[in-house]
């Protein structure tokens, strides 16, 4: 798509200048668009448009007489145009090409090589499919007109003849024709053959007049006139076609109101003779400092171009620098957030992972109380059963042995006897019943969680330089709470006794523990400096807790004054 679009802008370039170079005199705005056309045609490498734009160049530059720059111009066109595939179009180009060497050449006086290009370009001609007849006896006239430069007046005069002597082309094509007469004319007029003089001359202006009545055409074949008049000294006529020419030559072309200038300097006589020579050589300096401007022109133009494009390329480097640079910044910050991010967390991770093995090692610490429990109970149950062995029951058969001894004698001292057996029995009686109750009593209920609370807060305290006060009801039957909920009891204790020691500044610290239907109640108070609650930032502390107290379904609260302590009360649902 981007190729499309340059082709297109590159195009219309190329059209711009062409528009300028055929139909107007402003020759730095052709070669401006030109050079424009060619900078973007060597980029997409677009080598039958570039070699196209080329040869517009070298044909401005040919007619502005930079005949070196035209020259270059014309080999590289060529070459790009021996690159394609040769076809009818191509081969057609290339004639023009070879067409405008051989008028540089014969400009510069190089009558052999301008000799050799538009035979070249003859040959080419020859070559096209289709009525070429026009162009090829153009490339007739100009070999002719070659010939005629160089003093080889017979091999001018027979290819004028060839065009001359084609009735069919002399018919149809009548500008090229009048053309092709003077020239003929103007051989026979400097060989000396005046035979068909003026007559040829007067039938080529006649037709150059009735085709563009006195045009640019009719200017040299009226010089042409005015020297043949001069010639054979009749002066009136010399002058009027002489006046003619340069009055024609006015509207068009500098050089050739030159020739005309310098042809007056010799048909007129006196101080008009030297006036019409002075002009002449003012014309010609005027025309030699305007083409060196021109061809200065041109070279500023491509100059400034280049720079343009030197520029815009650099634009285009610091810009592409600019986004790379915006790119990398991008991507580093992204990565710096990753990282960043990655870093929080693996911290998280890290937290929650101490955390769970906090849990653990409570979890842990109350199996292993339990088994403390358990262990108790069990070697209390022994020291029961051996004391209901040892004790009670060796005391009640020796009773019974002593009162089957008794039980036939009637004596006083038999029943005094029994009577102290009787009262025996009554006492072990209370001693199974002491014993009973003491194993209806759960000696540890309640104490294994508790004791891990108090084992917390007294190493907490001591740390903190803090004084306790732990109180907790029996009402609270801890078997029946989940060891998930104890552990966040035991976390949230931990956690509010560091905020105490962190932030409150304390002294005293109470610990309660309540049972209000089937809702433990925690309340922990201390009198430190208090704090504005709806103004506190909420710290991980704070967060921790809310998150643990959220996770066992609890509620909190805090009260704290300034300067007089805080409260903080927490609510844990029993199931």
């Amino acid at each position: 798509m981007k190729q499309l679009d340059s082709s297109y802008v590159a195009n219309t370039q190329y059209t711009i200048a062409e528009y300028y170079r055929k139909s107007t005199p402003l020759t730095d705005s052709a070669f401006y668009y030109y050079h424009n056309a060619e900078k973007i045609f060597k980029l997409i490498n677009a080598k039958y448009e570039l070699a196209l734009t080329l040869y517009g160049i070298a044909v401005m530059q040919k007619n502005e007489k930079d005949f070196v720059g035209s020259e270059v111009n014309c080999f590289e066109s060529l070459a790009l145009l021996s690159d394609l595939k040769e076809t009818n179009d191509i081969i057609e180009r290339k004639s023009f090409v070879y067409n405008n060497l051989g008028i540089i050449f014969k400009e510069l006086d190089n009558f052999e090589a301008s000799i050799s290009y538009h035979k070249k370009a003859l040959e080419l001609k020859e070559r096209l499919k289709g009525d070429n007849i026009e162009s090829i006896n153009i490339s007739n006239n100009n070999i002719a007109n070659v010939y005629k430069s160089a003093k080889k007046y017979d091999l001018a005069i027979e290819y004028y003849n060839k065009i001359l002597l084609d009735k069919k082309f002399i018919k149809k094509y009548r500008s090229i024709y009048a053309l092709v007469l003077d020239n003929y004319a103007h051989t026979l007029f400097v060989t000396k053959q005046p035979d068909k003089l003026p007559e040829l001359y007067f039938e080529a202006l006649r037709i150059s007049d009735s085709i563009n009545y006195r045009g640019y055409n009719s200017i040299i074949i009226n010089q042409h006139l005015a020297e043949y008049f001069n010639e054979n000294g009749k002066k009136e006529l010399a002058k009027y076609y002489a006046y003619t020419a340069k009055n024609i030559s006015e509207k068009y072309h500098n050089d050739d109101l030159l020739k005309s200038l310098f042809i007056l300097s010799k048909v007129e006589e006196g101080d008009i003779a030297i006036n019409f020579l002075n002009d002449y050589i003012k014309l010609n300096d005027s025309l030699q400092k305007n083409e060196r401007n021109i061809r200065n022109k041109f070279a500023r133009i491509r100059f400034e171009t280049n720079q343009i494009q030197k520029e815009n390329i650099q634009f285009a480097k610091e810009r592409s620098w600019l986004f790379i640079l915006s790119v990398v910044l991008i991507i580093a910050s992204f990565l710096l957030y990753l990282v960043i991010t990655q870093r929080n967390k693996n911290k998280e991770l890290q937290f929650i992972q101490a955390q769970q093995e906090t849990n653990e090692e409570i979890y842990n610490l109350m199996l292993s109380q339990n088994e403390k429990i358990e262990e108790a109970r069990t070697l209390e149950k022994k020291r029961v059963s051996q004391e209901l062995h040892d004790g009670v029951l060796g005391r009640l058969f020796g009773a019974r042995l002593s009162l089957d001894s008794l039980n036939m004698n009637n004596t006083m001292e038999a029943i005094q006897t029994r009577s102290q057996y009787i009262s025996e029995l009554k006492t072990i009686e209370d001693d199974i019943r002491k014993v009973s109750h003491e194993l209806n009593t759960d000696f540890v209920s309640g104490a294994g969680f508790i004791d891990i609370i108090k084992t917390l807060v007294v190493t907490q305290t001591d740390v903190y330089k803090l004084a306790y006060k732990l109180e907790q009801t029996n009402e609270i039957n801890w078997d029946e709470v989940s060891n998930k909920k104890k552990i966040h009891i035991y976390r949230i204790i931990q956690e509010t006794l560091h905020n105490i020691y962190k932030h409150a500044h304390a002294t005293q610290v109470t610990i309660d523990f309540k049972l209000i239907g089937s809702t433990i109640v925690l309340t922990i108070i201390d009198d430190g400096a208090g704090f504005e609650v709806t103004k506190a930032k909420s710290g991980i502390g704070l967060k921790n807790m809310h998150s643990r107290i959220n996770e066992i379904n609890g509620a909190i609260h805090i009260n704290s004054i300034k300067n007089k302590g805080t409260t903080v009360s927490i609510e844990i649902p029993i199931t």
